[in-house]
């Protein structure tokens, strides 16, 4: 079981990225989130990860802090919820807010993540607001914000190689997310602005959408 990983990242694609340890790159899935707060690429990164082993696929998922991952875990644990649709809820909103949603009781906000409907909100307001009782008190994604802050404003946000296309980009994250392509396609449209890094984008597109 893989748990940890530590090497150079080589590649941001959200919402994977691919690091490599000792000469072997492992594509690891992460919450926009959690990118968000990633060193550049060439930089050395240290990522706690999730492993999923299926039938046709053995998946990584992985995670800034040890906190975050044991969050993750306690979110696929709900019914119906498994590790993709898990990924595309901390990566809708950050931890905090999910926890603070869950305590509110706010289905509105849960049903915006793509591939929650009324009934899965409301099978993890009610499977999860007794285990997130103590989760409020911690800002559980921003262990590095400052950092990312700068260089989410200065627009120097590596993700991709430079010839990419930031718009198109963002546009395949949030499909892989889980959001439709028409709807991806609009919301990207309406925030991106020139000069605006793949990651920024897909920041403010999150967002807009919750």
């Amino acid at each position: 079981m893989i748990g940890r990983l530590r090497g150079t990242l080589l590649e941001k694609q959200p919402p994977e990225i691919l690091i490599e340890v000792n000469g072997i790159g492992y594509e690891v899935s992460m919450p926009m989130n959690c990118i968000y707060e990633l060193p550049d690429l060439g930089e050395e990164a240290v990522i706690y990860t999730h492993f999923v082993v299926r039938e046709d696929a053995q998946l990584l998922y992985g995670f800034n802090t040890t906190v975050e991952r044991a969050l993750f875990r306690e979110v696929i644990k709900a019914n119906g919820v498994g590790p993709k649709l898990g990924l595309s809820i901390l990566s809708g909103m950050t931890a905090t807010q999910f926890v603070d949603s869950v305590e509110r009781e706010d289905i509105s906000t849960l049903v915006k993540i793509p591939g929650v409907g009324k009934k899965t909100a409301e099978r993890l307001v009610i499977e999860m607001r007794d285990r997130l009782k103590n989760w409020h008190a911690f800002d559980l994604f921003t262990p590095h914000a400052d950092a990312a802050a700068k260089r989410a404003s200065s627009g120097t946000d590596t993700v991709v190689a430079a010839s990419s296309n930031p718009k198109d980009e963002a546009t395949s994250a949030l499909v892989a997310l889980g959001y439709k392509a028409a709807q991806a396609e609009k919301v990207v449209k309406q925030v991106a602005q020139d000069g605006m890094s793949c990651e920024a984008i897909i920041r403010e597109a999150l967002r807009s959408m919750v």
